[in-house]
């Protein structure tokens, strides 16, 4: 059983606070061998109009460039929210052995919420921690979220006819 580390989830807040400045949904992710981060990461789907650009995609990716390989086997990745199906493959295929996330999704979780891809008859099965720091996460979100609403409703408000 690992036992997580604080400061390597208060970094990946950190990054989906970033995420969140600049109108994405706060998702950040940090790679951890040894006790050293390797990779990092933040949403950026809307900026880079790409699907792909999660923060665990980031982390992953940041990570095996700076080990100089696609095995992780040594590592650990922390996320401030739990993978969807695309960042579970990703985890699979990278060979991370544990995975700590902050916040469940209940649309897209793909480590227990909607579907657990570890437990399924793959080659690979990272251990899962998850809600570590779970209130601090799901703030980030909620907050993001009803900013987001609110700004939405001030618009359509403004847009409404005058009778």
């Amino acid at each position: 059983m690992v036992i997580p580390e604080e400061s390597f989830m208060q970094e990946a807040l950190k990054l989906a606070r970033e995420a969140a400045a600049e109108g994405e949904v706060p998702v950040g992710a940090v790679v951890v061998k040894d006790g050293e981060i390797v990779g990092r990461g933040r949403n950026r789907r809307e900026k880079e109009k790409n699907a792909l650009c999660h923060a665990e995609v980031e982390a992953i990716d940041q990570a095996c460039r700076t080990l100089h390989g696609w095995r992780l086997w040594q590592c650990e990745l922390y996320v401030t929210l739990e993978p969807c199906p695309m960042c579970a493959g990703a985890i699979i295929n990278a060979r991370i052995p544990v995975v700590v996330f902050g916040a469940y999704d209940p649309k897209a979780g793909s480590c227990g919420s909607v579907v657990d891809l570890f437990s399924l008859r793959y080659n690979h099965k990272p251990e899962t921690v998850g809600g570590f720091l779970q209130e601090a996460c799901a703030a980030e979100l909620q907050q993001f979220f009803r900013r987001l609403r609110a700004k939405r409703k001030k618009s359509e408000e403004k847009s409404e006819p005058l009778s």
